[in-house]
């Protein structure tokens, strides 16, 4: 996911096997659950280590599942939870709200390795693809879970802004200077809009190969950091995203430390630029969820 929400990642931190758990659901079938407040609407339930199979792992096959963890009675829970509640509910069954008592679920807070809370994971395909562990305003809180909807291939509805139309303009009219500040007016008033964030990555991607001939950077591609990078541009320039996709997944396999960090972050920008409706971004963001955890 994308670096601007300022969201911290715990998966760096090793898989987390939810085969595992959800083999071993007979034994945690005979542990007892703390009574918890009902669900605040059709879209939110309460995911436990006994449900885990079928309420989390197996709609997530259709749905994206955010499950949040709480502990009864703290801060986050009183006030991040119900902001979650609340989203849930205005996404309309787009996406659907698990609730993880921690104290009733220790070995969900196990899997998930948590160290804190509040602690929140989407869970896409049966498989986590992103996270965060703080408190996100509302409108950060949106636009993460726009995210999660393109992971999941959903379609972000979005009317037909005309600010948008100048925008596009601009970039077809090869005014850079002109659609980056367009876009970025955009995402200052609606720092969810997806499109506007496919139209600024689209002009830093145009920036970054300007007067680059394409041929020659794929033939020079070395195995160098900043070639790699280079070429995955000129390939989703060329319309071979699917290639550019690939090279930097197989980057982020074989890079360690920092620079693996930059590889992922490039390649994120790259989803960006083909916006919030192409599937081949939905299969490689799960690939690249593989070959990070």
């Amino acid at each position: 996911m994308s670096d601007p929400r300022q969201t911290q990642s715990i998966f760096t931190r090793g898989a987390v096997d939810l085969g595992a758990l959800a083999r071993s659901n007979q034994a945690a079938a005979q542990r007892s659950a703390q009574p918890a407040a009902a669900p605040s609407s059709a879209f939110v339930f309460d995911a436990t280590e006994t449900n885990f199979q079928d309420a989390v792992l197996q709609r997530s096959v259709t749905t994206p599942v955010v499950l949040d963890f709480y502990v009864e009675g703290s801060q986050p829970h009183q006030q991040f939870s119900p902001l979650l509640e609340k989203l849930a509910g205005d996404g309309e069954g787009t996406w659907l709200l698990g609730r993880v008592d921690i104290e009733a679920n220790p070995r969900l807070a196990q899997m998930f390795r948590i160290q804190g809370i509040p602690f929140v994971v989407a869970i896409v395909g049966g498989q986590p693809v992103d996270a965060f562990n703080q408190m996100l305003p509302e409108t950060h809180l949106r636009q993460w879970i726009d995210a999660v909807l393109k992971a999941a291939g959903v379609e972000v509805q979005h009317g037909d802004d005309p600010r948008l139309l100048s925008a596009d303009d601009a970039l077809m009219d090869g005014d850079l200077d002109g659609a980056e500040v367009a876009y970025k007016q955009i995402l200052a008033d609606t720092p969810a809009d997806p499109i506007a964030e496919s139209g600024l990555a689209q002009v830093a991607l145009l920036r970054r190969t300007s007067g680059l001939d394409a041929a020659a950077v794929l033939a020079a591609a070395g195995d160098d950091l900043a070639s790699q990078l280079l070429a995955a541009d000129i390939e989703v320039l060329t319309g071979q995203a699917d290639l550019a996709y690939k090279r930097l997944i197989d980057l982020v396999r074989r890079t360690p430390g920092d620079e693996r960090e930059t590889v992922r972050k490039h390649l994120v920008s790259l989803f960006t630029v083909a916006g919030p409706d192409d599937p081949a971004v939905a299969k490689a963001r799960r690939a690249l969820a593989s070959a990070l955890f």
